[in-house]
């Protein structure tokens, strides 16, 4: 079972990326506790929390498609140094900019602007090098394990966040997460690939993001993918963007707090990540889709309305584990049923609907915080969420039957 769950690592191209990925990903995370707790404590706003996780999604909205072709056109490997390096320079600037004593909410809105035009060109390169690294028979496990790798840094980048925004401050979560880029990179030169084959161009870049989505239109069994992780990701994911207001309005535990409920989540959606590694070969995937569709929302919405901290963590804990399941199981589906010319397209509607999207929840989220109470800001758009979680168990039941 081991031996099955950890098949990827086997291929010393997906180890590197496996082992630059982790390290970067945790000063990543390190950073995206860091700003809304600087944001939350520069203004005392949910709505700025909210406001500032939509900042990053224009750029994700607006740029992701032509990434997109990007991705298909040329050697993923150089385009994701090349993202790679200006999101390090990034959160040096951002560093720099805190340690000058003149940093404002609104310098954080232009940080996060300018992330997300990088990452809106990260992103679909990264999820479709998937298929760069390993066989498509062991796709759907480094899929998985891409998760276990993203969780993982979850767990140790929010803790380590916590204890340096205690001890130093949020310029160290910024300075931390810059230097860990070079691990990926690093990895990214060492990597041994075949020679990128550019496809014949058949025309400007709008006919083939227009090709890409009447792809996906006219595949009856990603769009609804597509649609599913769209409702969840307006509405359920809302409720994280407001951990910082939780940690200290509702629970009252402060810097540590908001890094152990991260950290909470994170264990959950590694635990979820494992098991779909070690379940990659089982045929039933719509039904462990449909499973992480129910049990998240309905997490989220249990952790809104508790007043204990452990009782907190451990619902968290099942809002991770859903949420990967979910999430990671949609990935898994759709990757192994796109075309490889089509994979960078394709994988760039996946990021606008997965990375794009939640921030306009988050706003969502803070608006309502806002006015009704933080509780009721991450229950609502949860609630709406498991309502269509429903819907779909008793009106779709082929999406229970995808394999």
């Amino acid at each position: 079972m081991i031996k099955a769950t950890f098949s990827s690592l086997r291929h010393p191209n997906y180890r590197l990326w496996f082992a630059g990925q982790l390290v970067s990903l945790i000063g990543t995370w390190m950073q995206n506790v860091a700003v809304p707790w600087l944001v939350y404590h520069l203004t005392g706003s949910p709505f700025f929390l909210g406001l500032v996780s939509f900042t990053s999604a224009v750029p994700m909205l607006t740029l992701t498609l032509w990434a997109g072709v990007l991705a298909d056109r040329m050697n993923r490997k150089y385009l994701l140094m090349i993202t790679q390096s200006v999101m390090m320079l990034l959160a040096f600037l951002l560093a720099a900019a805190f340690y000058s004593n003149m940093l404002e909410w609104w310098h954080i809105l232009f940080f996060s602007a300018a992330s997300g035009m990088a990452q809106a060109f990260d992103a679909p390169a990264r999820q479709a090098m998937v298929a760069d690294l390993v066989p498509r028979g062991e796709m759907m496990n480094a899929i998985a394990l891409n998760s276990a790798m993203f969780n993982s840094a979850r767990i140790i980048g929010p803790a380590l966040a916590g204890i340096t925004l205690a001890a130093a401050g949020p310029g160290w979560c910024f300075i931390i997460n810059g230097f860990s880029f070079l691990a990926v990179i690093l990895g990214l030169l060492l990597m041994q690939l075949p020679q990128h084959e550019a496809p014949a161009n058949k025309g400007s870049a709008f006919s083939e993001i227009r090709e890409g989505l009447i792809y996906i239109w006219r595949h009856d069994a990603i769009r609804a993918l597509i649609l599913l992780l769209a409702v969840t990701n307006i509405f359920a994911i809302g409720y994280s963007s407001l951990l910082p207001a939780f940690a200290r309005d509702i629970l009252h535990s402060g810097e540590y707090g908001l890094g152990f409920m991260s950290t909470a989540i994170g264990v959950g959606a590694l635990v979820g990540a494992l098991l779909l590694a070690a379940l990659s070969a089982y045929p039933r995937k719509g039904l462990l889709l449909t499973a992480g569709n129910l049990l998240f929302p309905a997490a989220v919405i249990a952790f809104t309305f508790s007043q204990t901290m452990w009782i907190s963590l451990v619902l968290l804990g099942l809002t991770g584990f859903g949420f990967m399941v979910q999430n990671a199981t949609v990935n898994t589906l759709i990757q192994s049923r796109v075309e490889d010319r089509l994979r960078g397209r394709v994988m760039s509607v996946y990021t606008i609907v997965f990375q794009g999207f939640f921030p306009i929840g988050a706003l969502f989220a803070g608006t309502i915080a806002q006015q009704f109470g933080i509780e009721l800001g991450g229950a609502v758009g949860a609630a709406i969420a498991l309502i269509f979680a429903g819907f779909l168990w008793w009106k779709v039941p082929g999406i229970r039957r995808l394999t």
